[in-house]
């Protein structure tokens, strides 16, 4: 392709990439003009992730066998080698999982490696390397930066004091405050944001492109591509299956592309009536659950308190009764992560926690693991797995630490990990979850997002817990899989009896699968509503309004 004045921002032709013998891309041709927003949609190991990092010079690439095909820039051909070349072509990329770093202020990561310096006759002589930071300056510029993504964040905030959908706004903000950028990829940018954080950022991405930036913009909420983006793109297995106007596809016909079949589940939202339901139909229901379940709680929190950052939990009590499946919304940063965080004994916490009548011995993660329970957190990477080890060490080794399992030999004198019963018991959940992956021996890093997710569950599982906690369960998991990894829950539920506590940003999420729901608001239980409730007495609750027919446990 020549240069020339009619070329596209970005065309990709016959683009493909193997690793090691695995067909992961294969004979991808699209372009991108500027100020267009493209949607990039696919299952979990369709292909996307490889993809972006191709585009924006991924080590793991060239370190690979580089990739076929060819990219045109502006019609020039380029091969980015590293996210430097990119970054200075104009491209800015923001991942899936977050690159901060945690101790400095939103400015600092927003500026980082761009600082504003205070000129002076020192640093003129000798070099910038004696300059001072201008900080009001680059308070300024993060400011604006902020601004216009139409959050309110404190330029001045840590990073390691921010709920995780503030995170995702810094990221954001950090790529917008880059003046060269002509391009910027988005992968799940909205998958830890709540309904209504999604919202403001559909909308400043909308007026970036206005300025005109091409976006390519990932996401599994279908709904957001369909109403954002201008064309959209749908990979399977690799390959690209159709490129076509948003406007000529519906979410449903999206969902079918992305799979290769029907989808398991309608996606339409759970119909609510047009006149709210009657106060006392609400405590009815709500007086009926307790009446059935009442007998056997199986856990009770009574006055809890959280020093999570960007998720602190003031004052909370609630009940859940046995084989319930419980959920926990809010919006963030007002603690519903922080709850089951606190419970698990991973943040300082205080107040009293009750498993089937008998006390938790908070700020102990050994104490909740040895009752029987087990927690997924919503850090899948940095708390979840262990990246550089295989699947099955990831999923049988808190059961092995914990209960014994997995071992051969003389227990406390000679033992040695049981290989054969761990390669069979991560086959199972390689089959049961459909992990995308080479076998039990695959490093956990090496997973998709979406996958890593289904690694999480399985490592639950194998505990056989009596109290299960979910954070996000969903979160980065394609439509199909995200189906899978409900059914999942609610048929071990079903299956076990086990008590499952869900915490997601997704309402209509908790209301498919949760039995009750509890929303959190500025640290406190703002009510607990049968999950059959309209949406509306949730929303609000969301937005502190405190329902006479909804009242928290607190006895």
């Amino acid at each position: 392709m020549s240069d020339n004045n009619n070329a596209p921002l970005l065309q990709l032709d016959h683009i493909g990439k193997e690793y090691y013998g695995n067909r992961v891309l294969s004979d991808i041709s699209f372009s991108i003009e500027a100020g267009e927003i493209l949607g990039l949609v696919g299952e979990n190991g369709a292909g996307k992730s490889t993809l972006l990092n191709i585009l924006f010079g991924m080590p793991v690439i060239s370190s690979t066998g580089g990739y076929e095909g060819s990219l045109y820039l502006d019609g020039k051909q380029v091969n980015f080698t590293s996210p430097t070349q990119a970054l200075a072509a104009g491209i800015g990329m923001v991942h899936q999982e977050f690159s901060l770093i945690p101790g400095f202020t939103a400015t600092e990561n927003i500026l980082l490696n761009r600082e504003v310096l205070n000129g002076s006759l020192m640093s003129y002589v000798f070099s910038e390397r004696v300059s001072t930071l201008d900080r009001d300056a680059m308070k300024a510029r993060a400011s604006e930066a902020i601004k216009t993504l139409g959050v309110h964040i404190s330029p001045d905030m840590t990073v390691n004091e921010m709920p995780v959908g503030y995170k995702q706004f810094i990221e954001i903000a950090r790529e917008i405050d880059r003046k060269n950028t002509r391009l910027l990829f988005l992968d799940e940018p909205t998958a830890v944001l709540t309904e209504q954080e999604a919202d403001i950022l559909l909308i400043a991405l909308g007026k970036l492109a206005k300025s005109g930036i091409a976006i390519v913009f990932i996401s599994h909420r279908l709904n957001e591509v369909k109403t954002l983006c201008d064309r959209i793109l749908v990979l399977r297995d690799g390959k690209l299956i159709t490129d076509q106007k948003a406007s000529g596809l519906t979410t449903r016909q999206i969902a079918s592309l992305m799979v290769g079949r029907e989808s398991l589940r309608k996606e339409e939202p759970v119909e609510i009536p047009d006149e709210p339901v009657e106060e006392a139909n609400v405590n009815d229901a709500l007086t009926t659950t307790v009446k059935k379940k009442k007998k056997k709680p199986a856990l009770k929190v009574e006055h809890l308190w959280v020093d999570m950052p960007g998720e602190t939990v003031r004052d909370v009590s609630f009940e859940v009764q046995k084989g319930e499946i419980f959920g926990i919304g809010g919006l963030a940063g007002h603690g519903k992560l922080g709850i089951p965080n606190g419970i698990m004994g991973l943040y300082p916490a205080g107040g009293k926690v009750r498993l089937f009548g008998k006390k938790l011995t908070l700020n102990r993660p050994r104490a909740a693991l040895g009752r029987k329970m087990a927690f997924v957190s919503e850090d899948r990477r940095g708390v979840g797995l262990l990246l550089d080890e295989p699947l099955d060490w990831n999923i049988t080794f808190t059961a092995m630490q914990m209960q014994g399992r997995f071992l051969i030999g003389i227990p406390h004198i000679f033992q040695l990990r049981n290989e054969l019963a761990m390669a069979k018991e991560t086959r199972k959940f390689i089959e049961s979850l459909s992990i995308k992956c080479t076998g039990p021996n695959q490093k956990a890093g090496e997973l998709s997002g979406g996958n890593q997710q289904k690694v999480c569950l399985a490592k639950a599982f194998v505990l056989r817990p009596d109290i299960l906690l979910i954070c996000e369960p969903t979160r980065g998991i394609d439509i199909g899989a995200k189906t899978l990894v409900l059914d999942t829950l609610k048929e071990y539920n079903k299956e076990h009896g086990t008590t499952i506590i869900i915490t997601s940003s997704e309402l209509e999420e908790l209301r498919s699968v949760c039995d009750r729901v509890a929303i959190v608001d500025e640290g406190k239980i703002a009510g607990v509503l049968p999950a059959s409730s309209p949406a509306e007495e949730f929303g609000m609750l969301m937005m502190g309004e405190k329902l006479r027919s909804a009242l928290a446990y607190t006895e």
